[in-house]
């Protein structure tokens, strides 16, 4: 019974499939001329900013996680080189 079922399932994926496919590419549109346009306007905004909010916001977390990483990383470096001290 399980088998049956499974077969009969996978015999209808290619069928689903290209369904799903068909759907989607007819319902969306070519926005690529769209986005060439903004990104290749002379408005003196750096490249990865141009896309709005959205690109500035990700832009600044992404300098910050990069920053404390390199700070968190110099820490525990420098840490480990420094002598131990000991303690009688």
């Amino acid at each position: 019974m399980h088998h049956t079922l499974f077969n009969q399932n996978l015999s209808n994926l290619p069928r689903l499939a290209s369904r799903a496919f068909s759907t989607t590419s007819n319902q969306m549109k070519n926005k690529v001329p769209q986005y060439q346009k903004i990104f290749q306007e002379d408005n003196g905004l750096p490249v990865h900013i141009k896309g709005g909010t959205t690109d500035v916001l990700l832009y600044r977390l992404t300098m910050t996680i990069t920053i404390a990483g390199t700070c968190f990383s110099l820490y525990w470096l420098l840490s480990a080189c420094m002598p131990k001290s000991k303690k009688d």
